[in-house]
């Protein structure tokens, strides 16, 4: 389907300013301020510091920001995914918990793991989009797992919805298991301009003792699209067309 770029201008100042650049900009700032997130149930809450840290985050794209009548202090609202991708991959979050005692990877995976069965398969999908500077956010609104922009939501139309499935887990989400699944899904991801992507998890036979066990992981990335009898029609011209 291709980028949807959001006004004239807007594919040449995602251009100007590659999401590869600002996410480190992002990492540098969080490193030197020795940032600390909040385990809040399934969320992780971030004090942010610095007018540039607010918006770095706002410009890379990692959280929500929270309204709160601290005119002072400004949180952000972290997910699970997003939270472990800044601590384990990019190295620049510590996590603290009950007591102010900051977690340890292998504590920090574990309680992630509790909260949701299917988290090492999620932060692997999210982590193979987000090393390739993507955009990841909730695909909640689009009865997906996560939506995918090119560079900021701002300045582009997100351009697919993704579901990950898990491969030799009995597909622990339960999605596509039944035809009418995915023609509800393919028709929906239609309507509002939007390419399915499954991305699916092999384990390889590595448990999920460690957050290490995620570099055995391998994802397969599919894209599905509805069949149009358009495409069927004699006309050479509009069938070429279409398939270009």
């Amino acid at each position: 389907m291709g980028p949807r770029w959001k006004g004239k201008g807007s594919e040449a100042k995602a251009l100007a300013d590659p999401m590869s650049k600002i996410v480190s900009q992002l990492k540098s700032t969080l490193i030197q301020s020795d940032s600390h997130g909040l385990l809040s149930g399934c969320s992780i809450l971030l004090e942010v510091e610095t007018e540039e840290q607010t918006e770095l985050l706002n410009r890379a794209c990692f959280g929500r920001p929270i309204v709160n009548t601290q005119k002072d202090k400004q949180w952000f609202q972290l997910g699970m995914e997003e939270a472990f991708y800044l601590y384990y991959s990019l190295k620049c979050l510590k996590i603290v918990g009950e007591g102010n005692c900051t977690k340890n990877e292998d504590e920090l995976w574990n309680y992630m793991k509790s909260k949701r069965e299917t988290f090492p398969d999620f932060l692997k999908a999210y982590t193979h989009l987000r090393t390739r500077n993507w955009v990841v956010r909730s695909g909640s609104q689009y009865g997906v797992d996560f939506i995918a922009y090119r560079h900021h939501p701002a300045l582009v139309h997100s351009e697919f919805a993704v579901l990950v499935l898990s491969e030799g887990q009995g597909n622990a989400n339960g999605r596509l298991r039944v035809w009418s699944d995915f023609q509800c899904t393919l028709r929906l991801c239609g309507s509002v301009a939007k390419t399915l992507l499954v991305l699916r998890i092999d384990r390889n036979s590595v448990g999920e003792d460690s957050p290490s066990c995620l570099e055995s992981y391998s994802v397969e990335e599919r894209t599905i699209t509805r069949w149009s009898p358009e495409q069927s029609r004699e006309d050479k011209t509009i069938a070429s067309s279409q398939l270009l």
